[in-house]
């Protein structure tokens, strides 16, 4: 079963060597300290610059059922399950000027969501809401998030353009007070959590960045009143602008054609470059979508996460890049199984986890399996189409960029999921254009910043705009990452906690912190399709609060046995890839390049489905096992 090099279209040692290189130039000692916290003079950079008057008011002093921090999807799915409960006691705290989270942030031009709209989008069954394509956009994806908050009334509950700054309990009252930067001073019985894993920009700690004397913004505020435009691009203010973009991950891909188009010239600086495939982006046929049976919404999530979780499905609704993916590795090993063995690839076990990349099988299925063809060889078939599959990309660059220079700069040489793939058709060709240059800083990244511009490899470029596309942090603390302490029982701070790794009974709920949810992804079920992973974390809450109204119980906390047992199950559950990891070029995947030892800092290594269906159960139980009640 080992590869036969005769028949390959590829060296497979010549590959593995120039993987190593082109990791090994891009290996940093800093790491995550490459980038500098957003504070002080760089402040201006997450203003909002989306509302038209900032709001005026009075502090609220207020006492309620339910305080939801975060006005993204998590937090309007907690809210509108919350409601389908008769839950209705509650308000949702969101710093931006109306819902959205993520999506309201990130309008740059050409802001789209790269997974399938017919299962990113929740409660379509409910909304009865039809998107436009298969892959929706920024504005249809605000639109549809309006949509939702119509639909659940959630507005006059909302309280927009305000940060929380302190979360403390109280041992006397037994409730929780939340502190703003209005003022406010709001009492809660219960506080979800849902700040969003992507809600920090980060800067690169440049040496000059401080000097440059142009326009500066970052992606996640994109400023149309310099570029002109708006989201579908025509950014006609950049006509006789000279303008830099730093960064080509899964943002600037979508954004810098719509610059190249509009830029008198446009300089892309690139240290890594992005995995580029197909989109093919399709509008929806409106009676196919009608014509959809109830309970169409849950099954289609579910198979796609069948694909990406190694779940045997005889079908694939979803078809796209994501679940192509799959298949093929599937399909690979499939070929070399005998007919007796069902098996399952597993991978994808959680994006913003520091062991991505996992190879495995089911339960007893994988030991019989592995027994057939053996570890290595296994290991060594997927290496073989992870190769194939990656040669096709770069030979896509060779196809579509003129420039054979170019081309080569723009050619992934590592593992499909060392980074997050991406999916677009008109993001290559842009590279043809006179006034694209791509400076392709060969993993090193820049020199400094100049009052007039970038210096690079001896040459200083000149321009009227410095735009950062260098994403959230995203492996710092979470503190940190949300902006404000919690303070527990007995004065105990999350941070304290949590500083030897993360502890958390199912991910939502921590001892020390009672009546405290928390939404993400760390301990329990990631899945690429994010929203899904949220709607289901809103179920199982909205399910524990009516529950205990049900049973007029007022207080719930995770056991200490509870808590120890589910970090040993996601430190047993978790596949150690750390090989694999340290073999990946850095970015935020694998905490850019310095692994996080703690092995519980970590998703379901069970995969989505596994942990969904494990909270169903949990829920059918009816017990509450494991939480302290009163």
């Amino acid at each position: 079963m080992a590869a036969n090099k005769e028949i390959l279209d590829f060296d497979p040692d010549l590959l593995r060597n120039k993987y190593r290189e082109e990791r090994d130039k891009r290996l940093r000692s800093d790491g995550n300290d490459q980038y500098q916290e957003v504070e002080g003079d760089f402040t201006y950079f997450v203003d909002d610059p989306y509302v038209d008057e900032k709001i005026e008011r009075n502090s609220i002093t207020d006492e309620i059922e339910v305080a939801i921090i975060g006005g993204g999807f998590g937090g309007i799915l907690a809210a509108a399950r919350l409601k389908e409960a008769g839950i209705e006691d509650f308000k949702i705290f969101e710093k931006g000027g109306d819902f959205g989270g993520t999506w309201y942030w990130n309008r740059y031009p050409g802001a789209s969501c790269d997974i399938e709209s017919y299962i990113y989008f929740p409660l379509l069954e409910q909304t009865k809401f039809i998107p436009k394509q298969k892959y929706t956009n920024a504005p249809e994806t605000l639109e549809y998030i309006g949509v939702i908050a119509e639909k659940y009334g959630l507005k006059e509950r909302a309280v927009f353009q305000t940060e929380i700054t302190d979360v403390t309990w109280s041992d006397e009252k037994k409730l929780w007070n939340i502190s703003t930067n209005k003022g406010d001073s709001i009492n809660a019985k219960f506080v979800v959590h849902s700040n969003g894993p992507l809600n920090r920009p980060k800067l690169p700690a440049i040496e000059g960045i401080d000097k440059y004397q142009g326009h500066t913004f970052h992606t996640s505020r994109w400023d149309y009143k310099f570029t002109g435009g708006s989201a579908k691009g025509n950014l006609d203010g950049l006509n006789d602008k000279k303008v830099a973009i730093i960064g080509t991950g899964a943002t600037a891909v979508q954004c810098i054609p719509h610059l190249g188009e509009s830029a008198q010239e446009l300089f892309v600086f690139q240290r890594t470059p992005s995995s580029i495939d197909e989109r093919n982006n399709k509008d929806t046929d409106e009676s196919w979508f009608e014509s959809l049976q109830p309970g169409w919404h849950e099954k289609r999530r579910e198979n796609f996460e069948g694909f990406l979780t190694g779940s045997f499905q005889k079908e694939d609704l979803v078809n796209d890049g994501w679940t192509e993916i799959f298949r093929t590795i599937l399909g690979s090993i499939r070929n070399n199984a005998p007919s007796k063995l069902r098996f399952a690839y597993w991978a994808v076990g959680g994006i913003f986890s520091k062991r991505f990349y996992r190879l495995g099988l089911k339960d007893y299925m994988m030991e019989k399996f592995i027994d057939y063809v053996g570890k290595e060889n296994l290991s060594n078939q997927v290496e073989m189409v992870d190769f194939a599959k990656m040669e096709k990309i770069r030979a896509r660059a060779n196809e579509i960029v003129k420039d054979p220079e170019t081309a080569e700069s723009l050619k992934p040489y590592y593992r499909q999921f060392c980074k997050r793939p991406c999916f677009h058709d008109e993001y290559l060709k842009t590279y043809n254009r006179d006034n694209v240059t791509l400076v392709d800083t060969n993993g090193k990244g820049l020199e400094k910043i100049t009052e007039k511009g970038i210096y690079f490899d001896g040459k200083e470029y000149e321009v009227d705009c410095i735009i950062f596309a260098t994403g959230f942090e995203v492996g710092t603390d979470y503190t940190r990452r949300s902006g404000y302490e919690i303070h527990g029982k007995k004065g105990l701070t999350l941070s304290k906690k949590w500083k030897d790794g993360i502890s958390s009974f199912h991910g939502m709920h921590c001892r020390g912190f009672p009546n405290t949810f928390f939404f993400g992804p760390t301990q329990g079920g990631f899945t690429a399709n994010y929203t899904h992973s949220l709607d289901e974390q809103s179920i199982h809450l909205s399910y524990i609060l009516k529950t205990m109204k049900e049973k007029k119980l007022n207080f719930v906390e995770a056991s200490q046995e509870g808590e120890e047992k589910w970090v040993k199950t996601i430190i047993d559950k978790a596949r150690d890839m750390q090989s694999f990891q340290e073999s990946c070029t850095p970015g935020y995947y694998n905490n850019e390049g310095k692994l996080n030892t703690a092995p519980q800092n970590n998703v379901y290594g069970g995969g989505s489905l596994e942990f969904f269906k494990l909270m169903k159960k949990w829920r059918k139980k009816g017990k509450l096992e494991d939480l302290e009640l009163a």
